[in-house]
């Protein structure tokens, strides 16, 4: 249908955009009985990346929820033509993902592992099982393969068609040819469009824009962090023993990929050092273009590619096909609500891969603008997960080269990103700097992950060690972070932990916003800290949060470095337009120091003249006192276990509380500690992190989080019902401790836990334990398994692919 078409003034959803996420959005909304809804598409359907997509489809991703996804894209593309008699060129050929590397090989001993226990048919094969898959490969310098019979490919433009006269068959209005050029808002909501051809009314609006929904978003001041990148394959005319159903197969220790495409080979990849495309903004009439070729940049994949399959080095090329694709920061998509603007929802930044995504995308976005939330647990692609600094397009520039190079190269476990850094940084980030902090960054902020020790001789102060190669291994770091450990148990030790998100609700309805939003009772005393989850209607856990009472009104909320936007917007959205409340966000207000051990309250004792005693300052209460020379509000709480204060700082006086703890606890044994340790000793005590152990799809029976839930207190909250109807059932999960058998291996996270011989789970963090002096984890165990008691379970976990004995606990440590 084209712009002579009426354009109605009023649909119940809009989506912009006409590429396969549009269209997969409009056709799931359509199967929910959601039928009112107006597509509007600048140019033709597909013009925009769609039509030029290579269109590998494949099943794996990182984790449980997100291959649940991506199995149902593919369960989707294989009854679509069926459902609307429109080809979509289906073919489920199998995927080859070979390994040329040992490292590479233990990777996808991990990957077996995984798809195993997420229920996707996978097999480790031979270079020769391999070959016999993929003839016209060469396996000289290959350790081995990954099969998936699964996988497949399709034409992605036939797809997206497909898909949207599926939609327009539920009675779903499709108009090409019209821009839109501007958003209606009212009351910080979006209310409708405005277009090339005038105003339309809506009550959801939708931007699948592709690689427009950035400059798209601007127009609303909704921030889509993601940017273009120029993005090539060749194809080929015909080769002998290549056929319609020979695999889909990925080098990615070449960068490359491959599929047949009319009796050839389509060949493309991902090459290390990506080129941004600099055109800003991108232009509207920018349909069914293509940029200029480019063999400079493309030669280290056409080197690669000869290497693997020397049949390219002869067979004539058709066309080096130049077309630029849009990347995050993050290198995931972006999905849900804005949190700037109610009602306005993004589903799009597929980094190259939203042919295989926009399937199960499309169904969770559908299924978020339906029930309010989304279905599952969708953090690593939820638009939260950005602060707004991350629309800089001179940084996103930077971070795209990078990111798109990453698609296939080596993922070391740890390995942080290096561009557009450093951006947050706290007060003490130069003095931690001096003294050897390798950091790490966590939204945007430089965090120390732990201290490299001097180098030998000690003649030059300001040399350090330099900073280890990545690795599967054990890492060099180890020992330094152990260091950092026993300081903390034994003496004291000096967290930076300013990065944390801090919220303050004040208002006279403060209070009661907060009964409804967390599980625990918030109706307490002046000064004092309590820990709660914040669940939605399911009973999972949208956050969990520290809240310490100021005032009768007022309430300082500490999360998560990562959650800020997350939190701020899910607050806010529960703060009703009477309400006599507002949230603001003072995370740059303030430092935080942690200083942990059992010489903590000596040194801080050495600083202040007031009694800081257990007696006199119990656990989990908080008290303004003077510290050195300025006033910090203390808090008696350990994240690690044991001993402990939380210092939270006016930013502009960190420092001086830095140097005054630094000569004060010289001779107690005082170190410098990073996120590493703490990270390793929480997990060693059974503290849960957000975003690991506890999500949108965990609640706090299953998380063994209950002492934080008051089910009887006076006010409902959200969450309570559902909590209810699961008590006296058996559990769907539950997390318990896990403790190697022997400190030689070195778990990373994200092992497959064997419970006699068959998968119960995954460990969801993991790390070196110096009360065991080997590594423990967390993890949930299902089925069965979670109903039963495990007091030293044996099991076992998969360690890149060997089975590593281990024990199970419900409560670990056992003296706790």
């Amino acid at each position: 249908m084209n712009a002579s078409s009426t354009l109605p003034s009023h649909a119940q959803v809009i989506i912009v955009g006409g590429g396969i996420a549009g269209c997969s959005t409009a056709y799931h909304l359509a199967k929910l009985g959601i039928t009112d809804v107006l597509v509007l598409e600048q140019g033709k359907l597909t013009s925009g990346t769609t039509w030029h997509a290579a269109g590998l489809i494949g099943q794996m991703r990182p984790n449980r929820s997100m291959t649940q996804m991506s199995k149902y894209g593919i369960e989707l593309y294989a009854t679509l033509e069926a459902e609307t008699g429109l080809a979509t060129g289906w073919k489920q050929c199998g995927s080859v993902n070979v390994a040329a590397s040992a490292d590479r090989l233990k990777v996808y001993k991990k990957q077996l592992a995984m798809a195993e226990a997420f229920g996707v048919e996978c097999h480790l094969i031979t270079p020769k099982e391999a070959q016999d898959r993929y003839p016209v490969m060469q396996i000289d310098d290959l350790h081995g393969a990954l099969w998936l019979p699964g996988d497949g490919k399709a034409n992605p433009a036939d797809l997206c068609m497909s898909l949207a006269k599926g939609a327009r068959q539920r009675g779903v209005k499709i108009l090409e040819d019209i821009e839109v050029v501007g958003v209606l808002t009212n009351n910080g909501t979006a209310i409708g469009v405005r277009t090339s051809l005038g105003d339309v009314r809506c009550e959801t609006l939708v931007n699948c824009g592709g690689q427009w929904a950035r400059q798209f978003g601007r127009l609303a001041g909704v921030n889509v962090p993601m940017f273009s990148a120029e993005h090539f394959y060749i194809v080929t005319d015909r080769i002998e023993g290549v056929h319609p159903m020979l695999p889909v197969m990925r080098d990615p220790d070449g960068f490359i990929y491959y599929k047949e495409e009319v009796g050839g080979l389509l060949m493309g990849g991902f090459e290390p050092i990506a080129k941004p495309w600099k055109v800003d903004p991108i232009p509207s009439d920018f349909q069914f273009q293509l940029l200029g070729e480019d063999w400079e940049q493309f030669e280290p994949l056409m080197r690669n590619a000869i290497h693997r399959t020397p049949c390219l080095e002869t067979a004539p090329v058709k066309m080096l096909l130049n077309g630029p694709e849009s990347f995050t920061p993050d290198g995931n998509f972006i999905l849900g609500e804005a949190p700037e603007l109610r009602n306005y929802f993004v589903c799009a930044g597929f980094n190259s891969a939203g042919i295989a995504n926009s399937g199960g995308a499309g169904r969770l976005i559908a299924e978020w603008i339906a029930a309010g939330e989304p279905s599952t647990d969708v953090w690593e692609v939820d638009i939260r997960r950005f602060g707004g600094f991350t629309g800089n397009r001179r940084a996103l520039s930077a971070r795209t080269a990078e990111t798109l190079g990453l698609h296939y190269a080596m993922r070391w476990p740890r390995q942080e990103l290096e561009t557009a850094r450093p951006l947050r940084t706290s007060p003490l980030y130069d003095q931690l700097a001096a003294k050897g902090a390798e950091f790490g960054s966590k939204n945007g902020w430089e965090r120390a992950n732990y201290f490299r020790p001097h180098a030998q001789p000690l003649h030059d102060s300001s040399r350090f060690v330099p900073r280890p190669s990545y690795t599967l291994d054990t890492p060099d770091w180890l020992p330094w972070m152990q260091a950092e450990q026993r300081a903390t148990r034994e003496a004291v030790a000096l967290y930076d932990q300013t990065s944390f998100s801090k919220l303050l609700l004040q208002g006279r309805d403060a209070l009661a916003i907060l009964q409804r939003l967390c599980a625990n009772e918030m109706d307490v005393p002046l000064n004092k800290m309590v820990y709660t989850p914040m669940l939605n209607v399911r009973g999972g856990f949208e956050s969990d949060l520290t809240v310490i009472r100021l005032a009768q009104t007022q309430f300082l909320i500490i999360t998560g470095s990562a959650q800020t936007v997350r939190d701020q917007n899910w607050i806010n959205r529960h703060i009703t337009n009477d309400a006599h409340a507002v949230l603001t966000d003072v995370s740059a207000l303030y430092s935080v120091l942690s200083v942990m051990g059992p010489n903590a309250h000596s040194l801080l004792s050495r600083l202040s003249p007031d009694d800081l005693s257990p007696q006199s300052l119990k656990f989990s209460w908080t008290r303004e006192i003077d510290l050195a020379q300025v006033r910090v509000r203390a808090a008696r709480m350990s994240y690690v276990g044991g001993p402990g204060f939380e210092l939270y700082v006016p930013v502009e006086m960190a420092r001086h509380v830095y140097l005054a703890l630094q000569e004060a606890g010289a001779d107690l044994g005082l170190k410098d500690a990073g996120y590493y340790a703490l990270d390793a000793l929480r997990i060693e005590q059974g503290r849960r992190a957000w975003g690991a152990e506890l999500g949108p799809d965990e609640n706090p029976l299953e998380a063994g989080l209950m002492f934080a839930v008051k089910l009887d207190k006076p006010s409902a909250f959200i969450g309570r019902d559902a909590l209810r109807a699961t008590l006296g059932k058996p559990l769907r999960k539950k997390l318990v401790s896990v403790v190697l058998q022997s400190g030689q291996p070195f778990a990373w996270g994200a092992e497959t836990l064997l419970l006699n011989g068959e998968p119960v789970g995954e460990l969801s963090s993991v790390g070196w334990s110096p009360l065991a002096k080997t590594c423990v984890g967390l993890a949930y165990v299902r089925g069965e398994s979670a109903q039963q008691e495990h007091s030293g379970t044996p099991a076992e976990i998969l360690l890149w692919g060997e089975p590593c004995s281990v024990k199970l606990f419900d409560r670990w440590p056992l003296s706790t």
